[in-house]
């Protein structure tokens, strides 16, 4: 499965791919973000920017289709809420 949540305008970021573990290494996550790109590219405006944090070795993945590390301009950055 795949998520990309975006404001309808020029922002837009990918939250969730995941294939689970009996069906990965069959190209079903490059199936699924390349069509979330597919459909980027078709309906948002032209200059939206499109971002995403990838985990692991995932970045050679996203790297496919165009998606380039941001750092130093950017940094990906985090915290877990505890109580």
């Amino acid at each position: 499965m795949g998520r990309v949540v975006g404001d309808n305008g020029l922002f837009y970021q990918v939250v969730d791919i995941a294939v689970g573990p009996e069906h990965q290494r069959r190209g079903l996550g490059k199936a699924i973000v390349g069509k979330i790109v597919d459909h980027l590219k078709q309906s948002a405006p032209v200059g939206a920017h499109v971002s995403l944090i990838a985990d692991g070795l995932a970045h050679h993945l996203y790297a496919q289709f165009g998606f380039k590390p941001t750092a130093p301009d950017s940094i990906g950055m985090a915290f877990t809420i505890k109580r």
